[in-house]
């Protein structure tokens, strides 16, 4: 029997967090040689930004890293604890600081949910240079985050850690931390600690941990995949939230709606539920699909799933999965064009290949007396002024006057569309 060992209060994910850029796994776009980050280090010349990536890849600890690599006076607090009243004392300290020539980073945990109010706290101190903001979330800040915030800092993209970021994490925890230098350790499935960790190093290693000190009294620790099952109590995974079976789930997810087929939409709807998906990721994506596979055949689908992430947002789990449902039961039983889609991928191809025309004189803007004089305008038919409020009239350079990138199916409101354009474009077919 070994002599009783002191198990550490600090836990392992703490205790093994990296203190330099060399030292930390995954995110080479970012801490690379050349990479912006490093270069931000290197210089001294820490600028505001925004982390924002999945769980446990690093946000904070890159925070931390930069803090103490530039001597920085660093303050973390979370969003969701914390407000105004906390920022406004972190901006104070900053002020002070300034007049010792030491800079202060104040570190925001999950700032996409701070309102707008709390964010709006942040712009004076943030542009004046008082404060080296850096956020982190899981969220998209082009949704979360409002755009006076988003332009006053950078925005960096962490990628999930890959298998060898985490091997490369565990293989650090067994070999340099001092505790478990002191046990004798044996990982017998690696990959399934992988796997069930989703991809967020914090909880692989809270696992492992958990594990090792399940297994404590044996004279070796033999960690096996019933061992980490029994740690998680959960055998079964239902939800890889950061791994593959998220994108296979919310594959299925998307196809199911895009099929029309609302009972399958519904039950991997429920799959992401009960797995833990964030619901605005849900209904951010069943807004993309209103669009991009219903589009004109039913406008009102992109009404809906416009609604459905509003409300989403106010009322929050468990009430909002009926909203959800609503939501995906009418977009797949919704009748299916992706005209719109296609139309602008194929207008934009046209940009890309082509060289830019002039716009037509007759549809220029004519602000000012001398470009009137030059002709701006001239000659421009409006439309209301013609019985039914069309004419047939040139809107696209005389370069491009037969190309067509609007397709209409022959689904719904796409149909009176495409009857409604039929005399524009037959004259069109005159020029083929």
């Amino acid at each position: 029997m070994k002599n009783k060992i002191q198990i550490p209060h600090t836990p392992l994910a703490e205790r093994c967090r990296p203190k330099t850029l060399d030292e930390f796994q995954g995110q080479i776009k970012l801490v690379g040689e050349g990479k912006p980050i490093r270069i931000m280090v290197e210089n001294d010349s820490v600028s505001s930004f925004i982390l924002w990536g999945p769980p446990g890849t690093g946000k904070t600890t890159l925070a931390k890293i930069i803090s103490e690599a530039t001597d920085s006076d660093f303050y973390k607090i979370n969003a969701v604890s914390s407000g105004v009243k906390e920022i406004r004392e972190v901006i104070e300290k900053a002020k002070l600081n300034l007049q010792h020539f030491k800079r202060t980073i104040l570190f925001i945990d999950e700032i996409h949910r701070f309102n707008k109010a709390q964010q709006d706290a942040l712009l004076s101190s943030v542009e004046s240079g008082e404060i080296i903001l850096i956020g982190a979330t899981t969220e998209n800040p082009s949704f979360e985050v409002i755009p006076a915030l988003r332009s006053r800092v950078r925005v960096f993209v962490l990628d999930e850690l890959g298998k060898v970021d985490l091997q490369n994490i565990i293989n650090y925890a067994l070999t340099k931390d001092e505790f478990f230098r002191s046990l004798t350790i044996k990982l017998d499935d690696e990959d399934y600690l992988i796997f069930i960790s989703g991809g967020d190093a914090r909880t692989l290693l809270n696992i492992l941990e958990a594990c090792v000190l399940q297994e404590m009294s044996k004279e070796e620790i033999v960690i096996t995949k019933t061992i980490i099952e029994n740690v998680v109590q959960r055998k079964n995974i239902i939800y890889d939230k950061n791994g593959e079976e998220h994108y296979n789930i919310i594959s299925a997810f998307i196809k199911s709606l895009r099929g029309s087929d609302p009972d399958a939409a519904v039950y991997w709807m429920a799959r992401m539920i009960e797995g833990g998906e964030d619901p605005l990721f849900i209904a951010r994506r069943m807004v993309v699909l209103a669009a991009e596979d219903i589009g004109n055949a039913s406008p009102n689908a992109l009404v809906l799933a416009e609604a459905t992430f509003s409300a989403v947002h106010k009322i929050g789990m468990p009430e909002a999965r009926i909203i959800l449902s609503q939501c995906a039961t009418y977009l797949a039983s919704s009748p299916k064009s992706n005209a719109s889609y296609f139309a602008i991928d194929n207008a934009i191809a046209e940009v890309k290949k082509t060289d830019l025309v002039s716009v037509p004189i007759h549809l220029r803007n004519a602000p000012t007396k001398l470009m009137k004089e030059l002709g701006y305008g001239k000659d421009y038919k409006y439309p209301h002024s013609y019985e039914n409020n069309f004419l047939e009239e040139d809107y696209l350079p005389k370069e491009l006057k037969v190309k067509q990138f609007y397709f209409p199916s022959e689904n719904g409101n796409e149909k009176s569309i495409k009857e409604r354009l039929k005399s524009l474009w037959k004259n069109k077919k005159k020029y083929d």
